[in-house]
């Protein structure tokens, strides 16, 4: 089937995500058949270099054979099952191993990230909501407070919490309303000012709000090291291991949300993992299946669990999704894990990651600035006036083979971690190419 036929159908039937749809009579969809490594096929033969890892899930490539396999293995005896008065051994062995890589515990399963937000954002306020009523006159903390730039998500509860006004203004008469602490993305330091001594000025701000409402305040959502959305914005360590503490001693509960920058993307198998903090609660999902099959979880703290452990059921976690803990889902995470376990991943990302760096030194030609990396999280901003650089930009790159998704003026590679070298070289220069013919 050609791709103008199935690129007819999908408008005619499908409404895509993040999308203005009347867009694609100028930008048309591109049908894709099938993917192998880190290459994307369309309908019609041509091939595309997966760099965002297909919005920054896939881990280990394409058809790739062992989660693969995992998943074949798991469909021959159960696909599905709910979890409320039931289990399975896939969704235990996954909780154990997610528990022992993050020192919290009792993971709760959804299927997507946002929803981990939710999850994690009602587990906060209920557990206050369980400790007011043992103890009469407590401290109302119900009230939220996030990063400047931040993103957690589009339901709701994580709309409240994301500093994005293009996702968030529209619906702002429906949010829940949270305060934003300056963020410490080293792009906006001053000059000479390191990024630690950036993060730390960051951080005063942070403890100044926090010592006047702590009284009211429930968790701090926070990206840790990268926030993604708002153009790759990075950050030294020091700003997390200070943030724990202020949370630690003003009684506010961290929840990291490692959704994008978990399962090594940073370098460490956690971002948290750098500052030396373990939060109260950490949000997991995308890389978790390896890109595979929709899967998000969170897991917290025993306090917080005993918390809603009680005879009286309205003292519960009272949140359910239809595949909660779905065992295809975690079949495809544990032969995920399996793999970091196997390889070595970690310390071959960091050998990729120098890789990368060094040839993007040929992008220093072009009129960019803030080159930056974390792990295997490369970005760069490019100097330019055109609101319509990033649709030209990911158009250009297209055109030549490649799958870039320049987020305003940023342009990132988050490309899956078997990309090899010969690829790495391809990225790059279809990249300088890319960049140079739309500035």
């Amino acid at each position: 089937m050609s791709n103008q036929n199935i690129l007819n159908r999908s408008m005619q039937s499908v409404w895509h995500p993040c999308t203005q749809m009347k867009q694609h009579e100028q930008f048309p969809l591109i049908p894709i058949k099938k993917g192998d490594g880190a290459w994307l096929y369309d309908a019609e033969g041509k091939r595309y270099l997966d760099a965002v890892s297909s919005w920054w899930v896939n881990l280990f490539g394409h058809n790739n054979p062992r989660i693969k396999d995992a998943i074949k293995q798991q469909l021959d005896t159960l696909e599905h099952v709910m979890l409320a008065g039931f289990t399975h051994e896939p969704v235990i062995e996954l909780s154990e191993k997610l528990s022992k890589l993050t020192g919290l515990g009792h993971a709760f399963y959804a299927s997507d990230g946002a929803s981990a937000t939710e999850i994690a954002l009602k587990m906060s306020f209920h557990y206050w909501r369980n400790l007011r009523s043992e103890t009469p006159g407590k401290t109302n903390k119900t009230k939220f407070i996030s990063l400047q730039n931040s993103y957690h998500g589009e339901t709701l509860g994580a709309l409240g919490v994301t500093d994005v006004a293009i996702f968030k203004d529209t619906y702002a008469p429906l949010l829940t309303q949270s305060a934003q602490m300056p963020t410490p993305d080293f792009r906006l330091a001053e000059a000479g000012e390191s990024a630690e001594a950036f993060a730390m000025r960051c951080a005063d701000a942070l403890e100044l709000y926090v010592t006047k409402h702590h009284h009211e305040l429930a968790a701090f959502i926070i990206e840790p090291l990268v926030q993604c959305a708002a153009g790759m914005g990075m950050y030294h360590p020091a700003y997390l291991r200070r943030a724990r503490e202020i949370c630690t001693q003003y009684e506010v509960h961290l929840i990291a949300d490692e959704i994008a920058v978990g399962f090594g993307r940073t370098g460490t198998m956690f971002a948290c993992e750098q500052g030396d903090i373990c939060p109260d609660f950490i949000c997991l999902s995308k890389g978790i299946t390896g890109g595979y099959l929709p899967l998000s979880a969170v897991l917290t703290t025993d306090k917080v669990y005993q918390a809603f452990y009680d005879e009286n059921t309205v003292r519960g976690f009272l949140h359910s999704h239809s595949y909660t803990g779905n065992p295809l889902a975690c079949s495809a995470a544990l032969a995920t894990l399996a793999i970091f376990e196997s390889d070595d991943v970690l310390q071959n990302n960091r050998e990729k990651s120098a890789v990368i760096q060094a040839e993007m030194q040929v992008l220093t030609n072009l009129p960019i600035e803030h080159m930056r990396h974390q792990g295997m999280i490369f970005a760069f901003d490019v100097v330019t006036q055109s609101a319509q650089f990033s649709k030209q930009c990911y158009q250009a790159a297209m055109q030549q083979g490649l799958l870039l998704r320049p987020i305003g003026n940023t342009v990132y590679f988050m490309p899956p971690y078997t990309i090899s070298e010969a690829e790495i070289d391809f990225m790059v220069n279809a990249t300088f190419d890319a960049v140079k013919s739309t500035v």
